[in-house]
């Protein structure tokens, strides 16, 4: 049975200057610190030097998510008091041509059953309305928005990407906060360790053998919510839709037989891999909801080596690569990224763990 862990053991002092405000340019030169779990040693690279590190036989795989601009601000619309909506994924139990969504809500107390609300102008000029149907367990609201037949259009023009409360400066290119090979529109935030590769670089990585292969998880609540129990078990998960496709599992099963690496990029295709993999190593092709927790004492089935950003204090993401790596070892790792002048968090610098 695994020891309990206080969130406080996941704590750190991060300088507020070393959390980056806008991304690298170009995006493979960002900073790497690779860390060997087996020897312990950490090497100070540039992202432009993955491929060093990768096999003919492996594996590289990245999430195809998209962040939608999934900020909403608009209005009450008997009292016309300021609110604010946070797309997080479209409501299970929503009838076929309707727009329900699961939301973050500000101010929370304003979203109860039967209030409406409107975004940007009436809904003859292109706005959106919403009708809150229920509050849920977790904190968020799921709403009905109105019209549904041009839904992703007006969403285009009236939402915004929705970055983290920690960037403060302004992104001038939406794009700058989406994968290169962002394919199926559906996160609420992006899954930012694969914000570090260039169409060039994934090239390199092709070229010398490896097999780049794309799974989906859509970024929401489950991702970035913050821990706010005591102890770390007693966190519950959001759920998180995710796809296997039948194609990918049999080439990852094959690379495995032939003695490849799975190497995820970032914390959502680790928490996909291993929600899909069973105890023997085997993948299989699914797809569904995931709420899977790491948390040091899990023992991973599908992840060998994983591609990731300094993450927050306290983070679910943080103990995810402190399973992995070994909490003592990933805080000494940010404390010596901290000396060495790393950048931290979305538009940070990455992490190699091996």
């Amino acid at each position: 049975m695994r020891d309990r862990l206080n969130v406080e053991d996941f704590a750190y002092e991060l300088p507020p200057g070393r959390i980056a405000q806008e991304p690298m340019e170009p995006r493979d030169h960002a900073r790497l610190m690779v860390l060997d779990r087996a020897s312990g040693r950490l090497e100070h690279r540039h992202f432009y030097d993955l491929p060093e590190y990768l096999r003919p036989e492996d594996a590289l795989i990245v999430n195809e998510s998209r962040v939608i601009p999934a900020r909403l601000l608009g209005a009450r619309s008997d009292t016309a008091g300021a609110v604010e909506v946070l797309l997080l994924h479209r409501a299970a139990e929503a009838p076929s041509g309707e727009e329900w969504w699961e939301v973050l809500v500000r101010p929370g107390r304003q979203f109860l059953p039967g209030r409406r609300f409107h975004f940007g102008p009436p809904i003859e000029q292109g706005g959106l309305e919403a009708e809150v149907l229920r509050r849920t367990a977790a904190g968020t609201a799921i709403v009905r928005f109105r019209p549904s037949a041009d839904w992703e259009e007006r969403l285009n023009h009236l939402g915004q990407v929705p970055l983290p409360p920690y960037i403060k400066k302004q992104l001038h290119d939406p794009a700058s906060y989406q994968t290169v090979y962002a394919r199926e529109p559906g996160s609420a935030a992006a899954p930012t360790a694969g914000l570090h590769f260039t169409p060039e670089l994934l090239e390199r990585i092709r070229q010398q053998g490896v097999k780049v292969l794309p799974l989906l998880l859509h970024v929401g609540l489950g991702t970035f919510r913050p821990v706010r129990e005591g102890k770390v078990e007693e966190h519950t998960m959001h759920a998180e839709y995710y796809e296997v496709t039948p194609t990918v599992a049999a080439t990852l099963n094959t690379v495995r037989r032939q003695g490849g690496r799975w190497v995820a990029v970032g914390t959502t295709v680790t928490r996909t891999l291993e929600s899909c993999t069973d105890s023997q190593g085997v993948i299989h092709a699914s797809s569904g909801w995931t709420s899977i927790f790491i948390y040091p004492g899990y023992h991973f089935k599908a992840v060998d080596a994983l591609i990731t950003n300094f993450h927050l204090p306290r983070s679910t993401l943080l103990m995810l690569v402190s399973a992995l790596a070994g909490r003592e070892r990933i805080l000494e790792a940010y404390q010596e990224a901290i000396r060495c002048g790393y950048r931290f968090y979305s538009f940070g610098d990455a992490m190699l763990i091996l």
